[in-house]
């Protein structure tokens, strides 16, 4: 760990803050814990340890949402993508900037309390923007992950650094954009940089001293239970990082991670065998970081297939048995259903279209059918969904998304020497991407090289019944969305597009209720909280976070 000085911290904090703000309110394990006894907070990356995005709040409705209006906004000062999920703890907002800033806002007003910014070192790089998706907080303390891979310990009150611990060689690429979780006393966080041939983990750290408590790596070393789907020492450098915030099951101690590609990316023959425990979810003791169990989505992973998305839990009846269910949309083009006890596969069916395999054997392990050279792949590199937050809503039963349609990519595998630092990727591609007026290869008509056809692409939030595995309803847009989802008990989704609308939804039937142009494109999941009796939802849109509310 390093000194507290060591970075420059920004300090705006302003006194008399008014009776409805509590900065002194402490949040203990327990209040996250129980997250769904205050709907009016949102304490987590996804609302809740469960991840169903799914808010308690019923005071907008069906029939009152057209009358959202705009309450107030915060610029970021940064230009793009702002990928950065909201945390709001009485009244109090915590978000971050790019590439590494924290605030303390008013959630009423936008105001802005405090702001940390961090100075990453230098030869900081990831392969995919300067992204940070969040926070964590936890009693007295508001955490953030860096992209020269540190793990920062702010005071909530004033937002002065506390400690800093380093989480992964920023000399060899490694980098945190994921937000932090936080479970008992330990602030668990994974790793990026998967495209420069790291080895990939997860670690949890003393939450009060920064101190790390253990660290579970993705890809198992000599001796270990999967070691053999490796060959020689690809797994050295073989990428399968953790840059999505994963979830908790309390009742089984168990902490579920997606984990990204194998590396190189795009030539899987460079890499033969399984590649474990690349494109799988595992679930890890919440103590000690042992691994209980994985499943993989996509064996030896040639499409950059990486499953980072959020796993959903949920219990329901199914089959006619009470079932501790895990529901993922994964971005090989599959949803799939598993017994989150102990990973077995229940269900899995594609949602868009699929050619890289012809379907899935018993055991959920899929049936390859890579195309010929020069052929499309589909879903493309993208994925038919990516790492954009899903929602369950348990009064509809549904699980809502976000998903390209009719993408492909054409994939060009190269071999590929790994250099310290440097890209790993193996090849490249072509993207026939679902992007109306953009230059395109073979999109809407014959490509006259290898004469195939096909439809324009299209972005479509889907609603998944995972009883059956099948789409309920979907709602298509114009351009492709990099969205997350929100639902609420009043059966109000919430979503936007990368065109800049952002949308209100009946999710009993993806009939549109209101939406409004907000001039940028939505890459984050709107959150919703309650102050002073009032309903906020608050969404960003290109370099504006904007926050409504009913008309008074």
């Amino acid at each position: 760990m390093k000194p507290v000085n060591s970075f420059i911290h920004v300090l705006i904090f302003i006194f008399g803050l008014g009776a409805t703000i509590q900065l002194s309110a402490q949040v203990p394990y327990d209040r996250i814990l129980n997250a769904h006894e205050e709907p009016h907070n949102w304490l987590t990356y996804n609302g809740g340890y469960m991840s169903q995005r799914h808010s308690l709040l019923d005071q907008i409705t069906k029939e009152n949402v057209e009358n959202l209006e705009l309450k107030w906004v915060l610029q970021n000062q940064v230009f793009g993508a702002w990928q950065s999920n909201p945390i709001i703890v009485d009244g109090i907002m915590y978000v971050t900037e790019r590439p590494n800033s924290v605030m303390a806002v008013d959630a009423v007003t936008g105001r802005v309390f405090w702001k940390y910014r961090h100075q990453n070192a230098d030869n900081a790089r990831v392969c995919c923007g300067a992204n940070n998706r969040g926070v964590a907080v936890l009693n007295d303390k508001v955490y953030m992950g860096t992209l020269d891979a540190n793990l920062l310990a702010l005071d909530r009150i004033n937002g002065q650094l506390l400690w800093k611990t380093e989480v992964g060689d920023v000399n060899l690429a490694y980098s945190v954009t994921m937000a932090p979780l936080a479970v008992k006393d330990k602030i668990m966080v994974g790793v990026g940089g998967g495209e420069f041939g790291i080895r990939g983990y997860v670690a949890a750290y003393d939450a009060e001293t920064g101190e790390e408590a253990w660290k579970t790596y993705t890809i198992p070393g000599p001796g270990e239970s999967g070691h053999d789907s490796w060959e020689g020492d690809d797994w050295e450098h073989g990428g399968a990082p953790v840059w999505i915030t994963g979830s908790f099951d309390p009742d089984l101690n168990l902490t579920y991670w997606g984990v990204g590609n194998p590396g190189p990316d795009w030539n899987a023959g460079q890499r033969p065998g399984d590649n474990l425990y690349s494109d799988s979810v595992i679930a890890l003791d919440a103590d000690t970081g042992e691994l209980t169990w994985h499943f993989q989505f996509t064996p030896n992973d040639g499409y950059d297939y990486d499953s980072v998305q959020v796993p959903v839990l949920a219990d329901m009846i199914w089959r006619g048995e009470v079932k501790q269910l895990m529901m993922w949309a994964n971005r090989n083009g599959y949803f799939y259903v598993l017994d989150r006890t102990n990973g077995q596969f229940l269900e899995g069916k594609p949602y868009v279209r699929v050619n890289w395999s012809s379907g899935l054997d018993e055991n959920g392990r899929p049936i390859p059918t890579p195309q010929p050279e020069g052929e499309p792949t589909y879903p493309g590199n993208q994925g038919g969904t990516n790492w954009y937050p899903p929602s369950y809503n348990p009064n509809t039963g549904l699980f809502y998304f976000s998903a390209w349609e009719n993408y492909a990519t054409i994939y060009r595998a190269e071999e590929s020497e790994y250099v310290p630092g440097q890209a790993f990727l193996g090849g490249g591609f072509s993207v026939l991407a679902p992007s109306p007026g953009a230059p395109t290869i073979g999109i809407g008509r014959t490509n006259p090289i290898n004469n195939w056809t096909d439809e324009v692409g299209y972005a479509s939030l889907k609603a998944m019944d995972p009883q059956t595995g099948e789409e309920a309803w979907s709602y298509n847009q114009f351009d492709v969305s990099d969205s997350g989802m929100l639902t609420t008990t009043t059966d109000v989704l919430f979503t936007g597009g990368r065109e800049g609308y952002f949308h209100a939804i009946d999710a009993e039937n993806g009939e549109l209720l209101w939406n409004v142009g907000l001039g940028g494109q939505i890459v984050m999941a709107p959150v919703t909280y309650m102050v002073d009796g009032v309903q906020y939802v608050s969404v960003i849109s290109g370099n504006s976070l904007s926050t409504f509310a009913l008309r008074n």
